[in-house]
């Protein structure tokens, strides 16, 4: 499926059908939010009944966010940044480990239309998928656009991951 200009009903069907695989496994899902401000969670809670398999959502937009409310280490912070691989698997085992979610997806990325840097331009997205299990999936994405663009991009690649990363 693509992600490239994913439209509202994309991205309530995607929602659906991870509500749909996470019931299907009796598995619990968590998110935390970065450059998203929690629009993963409120498509989540689009779809009616979501409550049987969404647990919570945290929205750690600030690198203090992340450090006081998630765990993520001051220096991971410091050494690697918010928007980077270490930072997001931190995000998502600190969220599985404050909640009683089966599976965590992280985000956090540059959105724009400032903030990027030649070696992190704006779009430039990093996601986590953690299984309580112990499986964890990274991506960094390119995504192109505005910021709106690169946040809905962020959504569907974030619910995507999850179809394609949990437990059989």
């Amino acid at each position: 499926m693509s992600v490239t200009n994913p439209t509202d009903q994309h991205l309530y069907e995607l929602a659906a059908q991870v509500g749909d695989a996470l019931r299907a496994r009796k598995q619990k899902l968590a998110l935390a939010e970065s450059c998203t401000g929690g629009w993963i969670g409120k498509v989540i809670t689009d779809v009616a009944g979501s409550s049987h398999w969404f647990d919570c959502g945290f929205v750690t937009y600030s690198n203090t966010a992340k450090s006081e409310i998630l765990g993520v280490q001051e220096a991971t912070l410091a050494h690697y940044s918010a928007v980077s691989t270490e930072t997001v698997i931190e995000m998502a085992m600190r969220t599985l480990s404050r909640s009683r979610a089966d599976v965590a997806v992280a985000v956090s990325g540059i959105a724009g239309p400032d903030g990027g840097s030649p070696q992190k331009p704006v779009g430039t997205v990093y996601l986590a998928w953690a299984l309580r299990s112990g499986s964890i999936q990274t991506q960094v994405c390119h995504f192109a656009g505005d910021r709106e663009a690169v946040r809905r991009q962020t959504v569907a690649m974030a619910l995507q991951g999850v179809l394609e990363g949990i437990d059989p």
